[in-house]
């Protein structure tokens, strides 16, 4: 879904972290209004909505080799005011933590009571 999708330089920190056993899953998802390709020095959202994190599910899937990709999917309700959500991020915690990965797509309009369902993939 994502048109660009980034693992910025927080990301890494996590996936040496979990390679040594160590470290949170990054299974949070976060949504925002952002439009701004993501670059490796992002650390959060451009512009984050109120909504809290969501803790998705993650699993393995098969892209082109064995387990190759971390999927999280995970839906995200909106409370709040209308607009369009032009950006989805996971993070290794319900509030603060680490960007794992940022990607910004065309936007979807929400209105208070609407859902989006978003499905993160890195394939490594």
């Amino acid at each position: 879904m994502a048109d660009i999708l980034l693992v910025p330089t927080s990301g890494l920190g996590i996936i040496t972290n979990r390679l040594k056993g160590a470290g949170t899953e990054p299974n949070y998802l976060a949504s925002g209004t952002g439009t701004t390709a993501p670059v490796n020095a992002n650390t959060t959202l451009e512009t984050p909505r109120a909504e809290a994190r969501v803790a998705g599910t993650s699993t393995q899937q098969t892209t082109t080799l064995t387990n190759d990709t971390y999927r999280v999917v995970g839906t995200i309700t909106y409370s709040s005011t209308a607009g369009a959500i032009t950006e989805v991020g996971l993070f290794d915690n319900s509030s603060g933590g680490n960007l794992f990965l940022r990607g910004v797509f065309s936007p979807i309009s929400v209105n208070p009571g609407d859902s989006i369902q978003f499905t993160c993939n890195v394939k490594f």
